[in-house]
This record gives C-alpha cells, sequence and structure tokens, in this order.
C-alpha cells in the first residue's frame, strides 16, 4: 500500500459537515500516514489543532488567510501566537496575498502578511504561503523576509518557481497538476528538483481527474503522485518517499511527535 502525507487539507471545510471524522480516519487507513489541516481564520486554526488533539496522525497550521483579512481582529497575532504554542502546530499558515476577487484590500492584506512573517520568524516556524494573482508582491514581501517555508498549490510561472526555489523554499502540487490544460504546471515540475517539492490536497477543493468537480479529500493524492512521477520519469513511490523526507524537514516539529 502507498503510504504518502498530505501537507495541505481543510477537513474544518463545510463540504465535510456530514463525515467530517468517518473521512479522516477512512483515508488514514488507506494509506495517509500524516495530515496536516491548514488554518484560515481564527475559528479554522482552532478547529486544526482540535483535530491535531483527537488524531495522533493530524497535526495544525494556524493563520489568517489573504481572503479572510476583513475579518482580523485586533490582537489576533497574540492569539495566534497562543495557539502556535501547541507543539502540534506546524506552521503559521494559510497566509500571503490573493488579488483574484474584485475590492481586494492589497495594503492591509500585505500588511497582515507581513506581521504574520515576523511571527513565524519570530517563533522559528515554517509558513504556507498562497498566492493568486499576486506574484510579483508576493515575492518581493518573501524576499524581504527569507521564510522558511512553501508555497502552497503553485499556479505559477517556471520563472516565479525559480524565484521562489532561490528563497529556499518548497513549492506544492495539487490535483491541478493532472488537469488536461496543466501544461504550466508541467513545466514548473520538470525544474523542480525533487527534494523541493510537497504533496498536497487543498481539499476539499482541487479534486484531480477523474474526479475533477468532486469534493476531494486525502485519498485521491495518489492521482497526483502518479501524474508528478510521470512528468519526472520516477515511480509511484520514489515521489512519495521524497516528498514525506521533504514534509518532515520543512515541518520540524512534526518529527518531535511521530
Amino acid at each position: 500500500m502507498l503510504e504518502y502525507i498530505d501537507s495541505h487539507a481543510h477537513y474544518d471545510d463545510a463540504a465535510f459537515d456530514e463525515d467530517r471524522y468517518e473521512t479522516i480516519e477512512r483515508v488514514h487507513a488507506g494509506g495517509v500516514m500524516r495530515i496536516i489541516n491548514i488554518g484560515c481564520t481564527e475559528e479554522s486554526s482552532l478547529a486544526s489543532l482540535g483535530f491535531a488533539e483527537r488524531y495522533e496522525y493530524v497535526y495544525a497550521a494556524v493563520g489568517m488567510h489573504p481572503e479572510n483579512v476583513d475579518d482580523v481582529k485586533e490582537g489576533y497575532i497574540d492569539r495566534l501566537k497562543e495557539m502556535c504554542g501547541n507543539e502540534k502546530a506546524v506552521a503559521v499558515g494559510e497566509i500571503g496575498l490573493d488579488y483574484h476577487y474584485e475590492g481586494f484590500d492589497r495594503e492591509k492584506q500585505q500588511r497582515i502578511f507581513a506581521e504574520q512573517l515576523e511571527l513565524a520568524d519570530t517563533l522559528g516556524l515554517p509558513v504556507i504561503v498562497h498566492s493568486r494573482d499576486a506574484a510579483m508582491d508576493t515575492l518581493d514581501i518573501l524576499k524581504k523576509y527569507r521564510p522558511k517555508g512553501v508555497m502552497h498549490c503553485f499556479s505559477g510561472s517556471p520563472e516565479t518557481a525559480e524565484e521562489v526555489l532561490r528563497l529556499g523554499m518548497y513549492l506544492g502540487f495539487t490535483g491541478a497538476v493532472t488537469f488536461k490544460n496543466a501544461k504550466r504546471a508541467e513545466k514548473v515540475l520538470s525544474i523542480v528538483p525533487v527534494d523541493r517539492l510537497l504533496l498536497e490536497t487543498d481539499c476539499p477543493y482541487m479534486a484531480p481527474e477523474p474526479h475533477r468537480g468532486k469534493r476531494c479529500d486525502s485519498s485521491l493524492i495518489v492521482h497526483t503522485i502518479a501524474r508528478i512521477a510521470e512528468i519526472k520519469g520516477m515511480t509511484v513511490e520514489e515521489v512519495a518517499s521524497a516528498a514525506t523526507e521533504n514534509t518532515y524537514r520543512l515541518f520540524e516539529r512534526m518529527k518531535q511527535h511521530p
């Protein structure tokens, strides 16, 4: 049985309300050794910590997603810092910039992003970065702070990928690499060293082919692994093993609580 880590999941999402715990337990029984559940708000960060406390194989990231900056309340950094005190909080995330939808507040997003990068630096934790339609600003801020971390669900150009790699960061890949129009992802994967990639689902989103458009869960990552292996001329076992090693290297607290 192929074993792997899902380094980016959202089991607190409403899409799992009817069978949340059954799904987590099923995917673990099917080969998912570890899951990192990602916070996007204070509430979802607390939920992620709750999953981590319930299951020995689940870990948490805590942070404020750029789409949720309007929900940021005074003192949020102190509360995130307190959450990071939990031994199973392995990263600050999901943080970053998102200029996709009209009406976004560029200045506020950048400020909240920077404040969370500073928090991660103070605590010695890696970050999980979200960037959509904001590549240049994201890179500028990352170059300033130079955090340990991963660019989650990477969908940028090979040139952007090279910039991220030069910063010493990792690139996370989802089921999007299996899509028929994923030509740019193929080019990026061809240049990404195998010791710098992470596997993730972003579930319940980004379900890979042949499940595109359906609810995603961690078990579907096998399709992503197979496609990456095909692109890189590796076996699925080699890809899964390398990504597992990378995940433990980046998220050091996971090694303290195996």
